[in-house]
């Protein structure tokens, strides 16, 4: 075992974690996780089966990740905060089939308490104010806050905001990394060095 996990961690039987990664108290890992190299697995964090965790990911205390949720590296989750698997859940009705696949792109920041509905993904380096409720698709460096989220700005991939309008053409610096982001109608990229 070439990772940290507490005394009072569960990781089920089959579970794939990588070198270097942190499992804290009351964490559950069930048996089909693929969770990458140099993750934090905060405090009371429940990772599901059909769940797969990229390198450098940090997911804070109280965050489920459920069945068909898919993080790519460098994916911060913030204390709390909720992602979905079913679009219209109830008791007395089974619905595992009908799982929704969920995509958190690199380097996406989620803020604490805020919830991710199923079926969507979020872009490169997006960041979600928390509190917010995403119930559709966010583009790569978008800043989205509210109920339902809607989108502000624009991020770098600093995590510092961009001075650009949300549509039409643009160009900004990150003042801590020199970087330059141009947007081109209603999205941003990162200019090539």
């Amino acid at each position: 075992m070439d990772y940290y996990k507490h005394d009072s961690a569960i990781v089920d039987d089959g579970a794939i974690i990588g070198a270097n990664s942190r499992v804290w108290h009351f964490v559950h890992v069930c048996s089909g996780a693929k969770i990458g190299a140099g993750v934090s697995l905060g405090q009371n964090v429940f990772v599901g089966n059909r769940v797969v965790i990229g390198d450098n990911c940090k997911v804070q205390n109280n965050v489920s990740v459920y069945d068909n949720v898919f993080l790519d590296e460098g994916v911060f989750c913030g204390p709390s905060m909720v992602f979905t698997n079913v679009y219209n859940p109830r008791s007395l009705i089974e619905r595992k089939d009908e799982y929704k696949d969920t995509y958190v792109r690199k380097g996406a920041s989620l803020g604490a308490n805020c919830t991710i509905v199923c079926g969507i993904t979020i872009g490169e380096y997006a960041f979600i104010g928390a509190g917010a409720v995403v119930n559709k698709d966010v583009p790569p460096y978008a800043l989205m806050v509210g109920v339902p989220a809607k989108q502000i700005g624009w991020m770098s991939e600093y995590g510092e905001q961009l001075s650009l309008p949300l549509s039409g053409t643009g160009e900004a610096k990150c003042s801590h990394t020199g970087a330059t982001y141009i947007l081109n109608g209603n999205a941003v990229v990162k200019k090539d060095s």
